[in-house]
C-alpha cells in the first residue's frame, strides 16, 4: 500500500480534475493523503457557461465553481482541498498568499507535488501557478524561514498535461495507468458542469495516453493493458539504485 502525502497546486478550481484526477484517485485508494490547493476559482476566464446565465454575479460564479470542485474532490478521495481566492485572468499571489502556500507545504510534507506546465501561451495563469509552486517549494526548504519548523525535503514536482501540449514546451517522461480509478475521475469530471465542453476532450486524452502506456510498457512484445492513463513531466532528477 502506498502511504505518505501529495500536494496538487491548481491555478483554477477545475484544473486538478482534468489533468491529474486519476493520479489523485489512484494514490488516495492506496492510502496517500492528497491535498489540493486551488489558487483561484477560475471565475473570470474559465466559467463562460455560468456567465451566460441571466442575473449571474461574480460571487455566484465563485460559489458554483467552489461547489463543483468540492464535489469533484470528494469523488476523487481528496483528503483536503483549500481555496485561496486570488483571482484569475490574471492570477496573482501576494507575499502573504505565498507564505500561506509555504505553510501548507511544510504541514503536508508531500512526497510529490503536481502542477502545470512551465509554458502556456493560451493561459498564463497556469505557468504562473507552477512558478509559484517552485518558489514556495524552495522557501519551504529554507532553514532560515521560520526557524524551528520542520523543513521540506526534496519532493519531485510533476507537471501535468496542458491543453495543447505542442504549444507549451511540455514533454512527458512518466505515464500513469489510471484504468482502475477511471470511474472516479469520470465522476469528478462530470461535477464540472461549468465546463461541460471538456468532458469528452479529457476522456479522449486519457484513452490516447493509455495507448502510449501500452506501447512503452512493451508494445507488441507484451505491453501491459491499459485503457486510461495520465502523463507527466518531471522537473528534478530522479534518484534510483537501479534502472
Amino acid at each position: 500500500m502506498t502511504a505518505g502525502t501529495a500536494l496538487v497546486v491548481s491555478a483554477h478550481s477545475a484544473d486538478f480534475v482534468w489533468r491529474c484526477g486519476g493520479a489523485i484517485a489512484l494514490h488516495a485508494e492506496k492510502g496517500c493523503a492528497v491535498t489540493v490547493v486551488c489558487l483561484s476559482y477560475g471565475e473570470r476566464g474559465e466559467s463562460a457557461k455560468l456567465w451566460k446565465q441571466q442575473g449571474m454575479t461574480l460571487d455566484k460564479v465563485k460559489a458554483a465553481r467552489r461547489a463543483e470542485a468540492e464535489n469533484a474532490a470528494k469523488a476523487l478521495g481528496v483528503a483536503d482541498i483549500q481555496f485561496f481566492d486570488c483571482g484569475d485572468y490574471p492570477l496573482e499571489l501576494d507575499r502573504e498568499a505565498r507564505f500561506r502556500l509555504v505553510d501548507i507545504i511544510r504541514k503536508v510534507q508531500p512526497d510529490f507535488i503536481l502542477s502545470h506546465s512551465l509554458d502556456d501561451p493560451y493561459n498564463t495563469d497556469h505557468p504562473y501557478a507552477t512558478r509559484v509552486a517552485l518558489e514556495c517549494r524552495m522557501v519551504a526548504q529554507a532553514w532560515g524561514h521560520r526557524p524551528g519548523e520542520k523543513v521540506l525535503g526534496a519532493p519531485q514536482l510533476y507537471l501535468f498535461e496542458p491543453h495543447q501540449t505542442e504549444q507549451c514546451s511540455w514533454k512527458p517522461d512518466t505515464i500513469l495507468d489510471i484504468t482502475p480509478v477511471w470511474e472516479k475521475k469520470k465522476a469528478a469530471i462530470e461535477c464540472m458542469e461549468g465546463q461541460q465542453h471538456l468532458w469528452d476532450y479529457y476522456t479522449n486524452v486519457a484513452e490516447n495516453r493509455a495507448n502510449q502506456f501500452r506501447r512503452n510498457s512493451g508494445g507488441q512484445a507484451g505491453g501491459r493493458e491499459a485503457k486510461y492513463a495520465e502523463a507527466f513531466q518531471s522537473i528534478f532528477p530522479r534518484t534510483v539504485d537501479e534502472l
